[in-house]
């Protein structure tokens, strides 16, 4: 059997690797390209006869993460890797989130992706070690249940504002735009937000959020 693989990544130097690396497989073939996340979409309205797309993350127009929970709204059917040259928490557990069913990173020899994708076509979720760590531990954190946590957060609304566009992937710069304010201030709020929760970076300050209902 022959596996329909769509690849979605803004860079053709990278495109250029990914598809050396599936050429080594007969029972791997590339039915079409997309440069972002907008344009797989469009390219699956012509064509969603594809079995696993290999997505990168960080793309103009759409990002990898948006384009994931699009895809999987419209195809559920269809398997997604994200590709990507980032390993941080945040990616991890928005592509999650998202839908994505494995994620490698671009590092990854011919033999190992060949071997994740198969995997993940068979029901699994290819992820490289370090990845599968971080994961088991996203996965525990968010769960840890505070009784304390739900009387002494107070943020406010400002704040509130500020974790929302967090919540949403959003950089810094994005955030400070979003709401008419400088980047400094932003960082101002985020730093308050870090501390009434208690918390080291976005992702357990948005996933602490989200346990009180501030969001």
């Amino acid at each position: 059997m022959v596996i329909r693989i769509a690849i979605v990544d803004d860079n053709t130097f990278l495109i250029k690797a990914v598809k050396e690396k599936l050429s080594f497989f007969d029972d791997l073939q590339v039915r079409f390209i997309a440069m972002n996340g907008k344009d797989v979409i469009e390219k699956l309205k012509e064509n969603h006869n594809i079995d696993l797309i290999l997505m990168d993350i960080e793309m103009p127009e759409m990002n990898g993460i948006e384009a994931t929970e699009q895809v999987k709204q419209k195809y559920p059917h269809i398997k997604i890797i994200m590709l990507t040259v980032f390993d941080n928490d945040e990616n991890i557990f928005n592509a999650i989130k998202a839908g994505a069913d494995g994620y490698l990173l671009k590092e990854i020899n011919a033999e190992d992706l060949h071997s994740g994708i198969l995997e993940t076509l068979n029901g699994g979720a290819a992820m490289n070690p370090s990845i599968a760590l971080k994961t088991l531990k996203l996965l525990r954190n968010p769960f840890v249940e505070d009784k304390q946590d739900k009387e002494e957060i107070k943020l406010t609304s400002r704040e509130v504002d500020v974790l929302e566009q967090l919540s949403k992937g959003l950089s810094y710069n994005a955030v400070a735009e979003n709401l008419i304010l400088s980047t400094g201030t932003i960082r101002k709020h985020i730093e308050h937000i870090y501390r009434k929760l208690q918390v080291h970076n976005k992702l357990e300050a948005v996933a602490k959020a989200r346990r009180n209902n501030i969001i």
